[in-house]
């Protein structure tokens, strides 16, 4: 009821030209505290003092204008569910899936993400059809050479060379550093599924599910993918687990080259 209304007054300002349901809300993988990410096309951003007109009719608290990661009004429905507002110029977002999909160019980690976001999102409004048409003309086959350039780079990060991460880690460990191994660990799991979904043709989710979602529907997917994973989590911060930490790294890198021959 207050999702659906506040919906209804944001399309009340000329400004914003679409507004399209994200996360796991879009799907079916949620459940009734699920958050809403609601992401709203804008060619100008509405005014401040407008927006938190709107807002606290339907919502108990609100933090407008954070801008962590992408700018956002993040809030809680006066039913108790949090939603993130987040803004987005069209043009801008248009731009940013060209580089990925047309241009191949790969990121370290996450680089199908928005691509991702724009094939699985939920189109609530839509005031001239530009969403929708972008969403039409990006619905297509998985480019072969993005495939490439993603298993290419990021490969590289995880083993092979004096910044790849498997040395990093190493490093860290002999140093009794928990922060940086925390850091290297994050960024090396982030290449290695970045991996695992391009060698899949698979749009990445983001950072949530991401197990869940490989093994719903990746048809290769590496040995022991899940065990290796959560043995490597296991013996991470464990005194007299963690020597084990580089040979589980060198196995996890072993068998996902070999699904990649």
């Amino acid at each position: 009821m207050y999702f659906e209304a506040l919906c209804k007054e944001l399309e009340s300002f000329t400004e914003i030209e679409a507004i399209a349901l994200g996360g796991s809300r879009s799907g079916k993988d949620f459940d009734s505290k699920s958050d809403y990410d609601l992401y709203v096309y804008v060619e100008n951003l509405p005014p401040v003092d407008l927006r938190q007109k709107i807002l606290e009719k339907y919502c108990s608290y609100m933090e407008l204008g954070n801008s962590f990661w992408e700018l956002e009004d993040d809030c809680t429905l006066k039913n108790g569910i949090d939603i993130d507002i987040i803004y987005r110029n069209l043009d801008s977002f248009k731009k940013s899936i060209e580089d990925v999909v047309d241009k191949n160019n790969s990121h370290n980690g996450y680089t199908t993400c928005m691509w991702h976001n724009l094939l699985n999102c939920k189109i609530l409004f839509d005031r001239n059809g530009k969403l929708r048409n972008l969403k039409n003309l990006y619905n297509v086959n998985y480019p072969k050479a993005l495939k490439e350039n993603i298993i290419s780079r990021n490969f590289k990060l995880l083993n092979g060379f004096l910044p790849s991460y498997d040395g990093q880690i190493l490093k860290a460990l002999n140093r009794d550093d928990k922060v940086a191994v925390n850091h290297r660990v994050s960024a090396f799991l982030e290449s290695y599924f970045d991996i695992i979904f391009a060698m899949n043709e698979l749009t990445h989710p983001g950072e949530k599910r991401e197990v869940m979602y490989a093994k719903k529907n990746a048809k290769i997917l590496p040995k022991n993918f899940e065990e290796n994973i959560n043995e490597l989590f296991f013996c991470l911060f464990d005194k007299e687990k963690c020597e084990k930490v580089p040979t589980i790294i060198n196995t996890i890198i072993s068998e996902l080259k070999k699904c990649c021959c």
